[in-house]
């Protein structure tokens, strides 16, 4: 009777007991038990150590409210490749390849000049078609609102100079606040590091404003499908041999004349 009563003490604890262990546990993980207070103290750990990751950051950079953007030198234009398209594109015009990070500025005979550039990181990405609206040398830069706010201590108009973001030359896009502009900082030309402009390098914006005018069509695309290639197309290769296979006309020769015999 006594071992029967031991026997139902026991088999009641376990019963008992079970539930909170079961409490306890959150999850499994490799076949150990995961507790929630473990969960709970790793998360206070994580946000403990962010938080003294920003209390050691430096306070951020606050620049006097006007500022000179320094020397202005003279800038030599630099010729970029030259690229075929695989289909044909009106001469003239602008296209940005976001995705490629590539300006073409297409020419005649399917071809383009391609500049590589800097587009927008994410959530600043664009498409759509514009014009060119004003072409300025050196230009001066003043923060949007919206990047002051983001950005408290930026200045709020530098003049034109090599450290001005905007670089040499500025292309500005109809009524917008977005450009295809120069940068002084050529690391992040193939980067997606912008709040929504084209950056190049001088040298390049500088060739690209000797061909582009005011009123230049811009077409902003994420991908650009019409096919790019470094090499001239077979087709053009091929009319050119036909053209070589072609008989050249020749000179007819005068007929002689004929002289009486007597």
């Amino acid at each position: 009777m006594i071992r029967s009563a031991s026997a139902a003490f026991v088999l009641l604890s376990a019963i008992t007991i079970a539930p909170s262990a079961a409490t306890a546990q959150g999850s499994w993980s490799g076949g150990s038990p995961v507790y929630q207070s473990d969960i709970d103290r790793q998360n206070e750990q994580a946000e403990a150590a962010r938080a003294a990751r920003r209390a050691a950051a430096p306070a951020p950079v606050k620049y006097p409210p006007f500022m000179d953007g320094g020397a202005k030198p003279n800038i030599a234009p630099a010729t970029p490749p030259i690229v075929f398209f695989d289909q044909p594109e009106e001469p003239g015009t602008i296209i940005v390849d976001t995705n490629g990070r590539k300006l073409y500025y297409v020419l005649p005979g399917k071809k383009a000049y391609e500049y590589p550039i800097s587009v927008g990181r994410d959530g600043f990405t664009w498409s759509g078609t514009e014009r060119i609206s004003r072409i300025v040398a050196w230009p001066s830069w003043t923060p949007p609102p919206e990047m002051r706010k983001r950005q408290p201590g930026l200045p709020i108009t530098v003049s034109g100079g090599v450290i001005n973001p905007l670089g040499a030359k500025a292309l500005y896009l109809g009524n917008t606040i977005y450009r295809i502009h120069g940068t002084n900082n050529e690391r992040s030309i193939g980067r997606a590091s912008s709040s929504g402009c084209f950056r190049m390098m001088n040298e390049h914006v500088v060739h690209l404003a000797t061909l582009a005018k005011v009123g230049t069509k811009v077409r902003v695309v994420q991908a650009y499908n019409g096919g790019v290639s470094q090499n001239a197309p077979l087709s053009s290769i091929f009319s050119f041999l036909a053209s070589d296979d072609e008989p050249q006309p020749t000179a007819k020769s005068a007929p002689k004349k004929k002289t009486r015999q007597n």
